[in-house]
């Protein structure tokens, strides 16, 4: 369960690669910037801020994370200027599946890769990786909150790998954005993934016909691994049974 307690100071400059937060504010479409030096996670200060009024559209934006998480609490490598540690704090007009919205971020981060570097032909993982070169490049984390039965807000976790270095335990397995496209910038990447994501927050609960089918078009498989036949309205995959019914894949694996 994420923490919280007060936030951590703002960066010290309170510049993120040579912009202050009102331009980042205003080149984002963000309504709030929030700028950090080194934070344990981006997503325990969003949540922090929600709990206290803040309104959809606060980015929260670290140089560094030394507790960065992903799916199943796996921690996530972040290193200081390596790479896009982001939170964005969603309260959506309709009450969306959990995994519907993982997907719609994992395809607006896709798309927005594709905008900077279309030869880094990125690909989904479904349902909250984003891979280039069959390696994992950046990931996604949604956490809603709620307040009784009504749900109070949704935050967006992202992390990039945008210039390295990636730690070389997991060099088989991960990639810095910059090895594909050296031209790369973390600001270039935010301007181009978050009004996409703010979009997202009028969008309806289920994914419709064209976002099932984009999911479908970014898809990585394992090699040799049986593709889904569909991809239902709330994100889950659409796998044939042996005995050749359909089956809903909820989870990895």
């Amino acid at each position: 369960m994420p923490s919280d307690r007060a936030a951590p100071p703002p960066l010290a400059a309170a510049l993120y690669d040579g912009l202050d937060a009102g331009e980042i504010r205003r080149r984002t479409g963000s309504t709030e910037v929030l700028l950090l030096d080194s934070v344990g996670s981006v997503l325990d200060v969003a949540h922090q801020r929600a709990t206290a009024g803040a309104a959809s559209g606060l980015l929260v934006l670290a140089d560094a994370q030394t507790a960065g998480r992903g799916r199943n609490g796996r921690p996530w490598h972040s290193p200081r200027g390596a790479g896009l540690w982001v939170a964005a704090l969603l309260r959506p007009k309709a009450r969306p599946f959990t995994g519907a919205l993982s997907v719609r971020v994992g395809l607006a981060l896709a798309d927005a890769i594709d905008a900077l570097a279309p030869g880094a032909a990125p690909r989904l993982k479904w349902p909250n990786d984003v891979l280039v070169a069959g390696r994992k490049a950046a990931g996604v984390l949604c956490e809603a909150r709620w307040t009784g039965a009504s749900q109070g807000w949704v935050a967006v976790g992202v992390g990039v790998n945008v210039a390295g270095p990636v730690p070389d335990e997991v060099r088989g397995t991960a990639i810095a954005l910059g090895e594909a496209d050296g031209g790369v910038t973390r600001v270039a990447l935010l301007e181009a993934l978050m009004p996409r994501l703010w979009a997202l927050a009028a969008r309806p609960s289920a994914l419709d016909a064209a976002e099932r089918r984009a999911v479908l078009d970014r898809l990585w498989m394992e090699p040799g691994a049986e593709p889904p036949v569909g991809v239902d309205g709330d994100g889950a995959l659409l796998v044939r049974a042996p005995d050749g019914s359909l089956a809903r894949r909820v989870m990895p694996g």
